[in-house]
């Protein structure tokens, strides 16, 4: 089941490098899903694990370590996370389909365009560039090599399989990542 779409195998770089390299990636890997000629199954897998090693490490090390160097506040560390917990429950939707060329699947497939684009902009704006402004580069780059550990070590691992991946949707269900909008009136 080892998808030959290739997801890259950083080793070192300035982590936002690194995370901008992954976001061309799932772009590319948004428009072959797209694509009703290309092997659409290997490329949700493909997308799957890349999305939950990219998310997962960037949780872990990227989000707290940019927080202890007051580039960005816990508000927006949260936001991300609640942003990848929304892609993580539209990807749930599309790896949970049986087909690949029906008109449910192309449904499932734009609802994750959307949520995944959004938070590529978005965390580009609010998250990377103040990284930019306010990281200095050895600081980026022993960063990027953890990032890049992590994320090679959870795509090693096979971190997004369905069941996997419906275990992380039912976490942040749990954790309260996936309220509406309208809940966070307090």
């Amino acid at each position: 089941m080892t998808s030959t779409i290739d997801l890259g195998h950083f080793v070192s770089g300035d982590v936002i490098d690194l995370i901008l390299t992954d976001h061309v990636r799932f772009e590319s890997l948004l428009r072959q899903l797209r694509d009703s000629s290309s092997d659409r199954d290997a490329v949700r897998r493909a997308f799957a694990e890349l999305h939950v090693a990219h998310a997962t490490a960037e949780e872990e090390l990227v989000y707290p370590k940019l927080r202890t160097k007051r580039a960005i506040t816990a508000h927006e560390a949260e936001h991300g996370t609640e942003e990848h917990a929304e892609g993580n429950e539209a990807l749930l939707a599309v790896l949970e389909l049986k087909g690949t060329d029906t008109e449910a699947f192309d449904d499932a497939v734009e609802e994750l365009c959307k949520a995944v684009n959004h938070h590529l902009a978005e965390e580009e704006l609010t998250i990377l560039n103040p990284a930019r402004d306010d990281v200095g580069l050895q600081v980026r780059v022993e960063l990027g090599e953890a990032f890049a550990k992590r994320r090679n070590e959870l795509i090693a691992q096979g971190c997004a399989s369905l069941t996997q991946v419906r275990a992380i949707v039912r976490d942040a269900e749990r954790e309260g990542l996936l309220d509406d909008e309208d809940d966070d009136e307090d």
